[in-house]
């Protein structure tokens, strides 16, 4: 069967080493258990996989949407894991052709899993032949050209697609409609990341202090994926310069030397508030000219930042742009006066 691997291209895997690739499997969950957080879409996921059981029928059709690393792929690992079941990797921008998606979901087998991530960019003609597959698990084929043409209908095997997306609103709504059940992740809470890298540390043999858990998720914009990139990298300053133990000493001051401050905002983000507080007062700033601003993509900033910057309250979106808030001025030491430029 064809092996779709997880383009190297997705979620920054073209900057990991081998060893760090090996590391990321090692820390993904193995078993509910060990998937710490979102336990409402848990329960949720384990009656829909039990009924699929007893039926022996293969999950509907799920959709997971929330921001990037907070648990989507391991979701659907999971999922496959307790259905028994293979599970096939790819992602809406590698589907370019309608011929990609068909000799994907050809080389399928019964109950498979298909995973595709970045749903919100699959290709529009590739969702007319999703349809079909997704309902009545058939595939048309379009055979010739002009008054020649002829459609070749061929079944397909029972399987699920998981689909993820950082951008539910780019889905079309035909395509929505389509998936059985639809989860939104949220960030997690501040007591769910310190017993994931407590557990990270347990899997990768690192000592570590209860203080530095608490300094490392404090920085981990509430990310389980930042909070081991974050435990990874402190390690690494642990084992160069604090015999292999990570303290609190040492975790701060690999944290300050990384230019992650205490709200785990990194550089991009003070870029972005930085120029909404100095460069247009406090805002509105529409998206396009904040971008312009500050040489970020648009999609970037709606991706990457602006979610965590308004989860803890730094940025508020309005119909007229974005906003600074109070807090991001005192978190800067700056005298909050209000909205200054409101005609913009």
């Amino acid at each position: 069967m064809k092996n779709l691997s997880r383009p190297p291209f997705l979620a920054g895997s073209d900057a990991l080493t081998e060893e760090e690739k090996n590391l990321d499997l090692a820390l993904r969950p193995k078993n509910w258990d060990s998937y710490i957080g979102q336990d409402k879409i848990k329960r949720n996921i384990k009656i829909i996989i039990e009924a699929a059981k007893k039926r022996n029928e293969a999950p509907e059709h799920l959709l997971f949407y929330g921001n990037s690393g907070l648990g989507k792929t391991s979701l659907a690992h999971l999922i496959a894991k307790e259905t028994g079941s293979n599970i096939r990797v790819t992602s809406g921008p590698v589907i370019e052709k309608a011929g990609d998606l068909a000799a994907i979901l050809t080389n399928l087998s019964e109950k498979d899993i298909l995973f595709i991530d970045e749903l919100h960019r699959l290709n529009k003609l590739c969702e007319e032949i999703i349809y079909p597959a997704m309902e009545d698990y058939k595939l048309n084929i379009v055979l010739g050209k002009g008054p020649m043409a002829r459609t070749m209908e061929l079944k397909l095997p029972h399987f699920t697609i998981i689909g993820a997306t950082t951008r539910l609103g780019l889905i079309s709504a035909p395509l929505r409609n389509r998936f059985g059940a639809t989860f939104q992740l949220s960030f997690y809470q501040k007591e769910d990341i310190e017993k994931i890298i407590i557990n990270s540390s347990r899997i990768l043999n690192i000592k570590i202090e209860p203080e530095a858990v608490k300094i490392i998720a404090r920085r981990s914009r509430l990310t389980p994926r930042a909070a081991n990139r974050l435990l990874k990298r402190v390690r690494d300053f642990a084992q160069v310069e604090g015999q292999g133990i990570i303290t609190a000493p040492n975790a701060e001051k690999a944290l300050t030397q990384l230019e992650i401050d205490q709200m785990g905002l990194e550089s991009g983000d003070r870029k972005i508030l930085e120029a909404i507080i100095d460069k247009f007062q406090g805002g509105p700033v529409g998206l396009q000219t904040l971008a312009a601003a500050t040489s970020e993509e648009e999609g970037t900033i709606l991706d990457i930042y602006e979610p965590y910057l308004m989860q803890i309250g730094f940025i508020e979106r309005t119909p007229r742009g974005r906003m600074a808030t109070k807090y991001a001025y005192e978190h800067f030491g700056i005298k909050y006066k209000g909205p200054q430029n409101s005609l913009i």
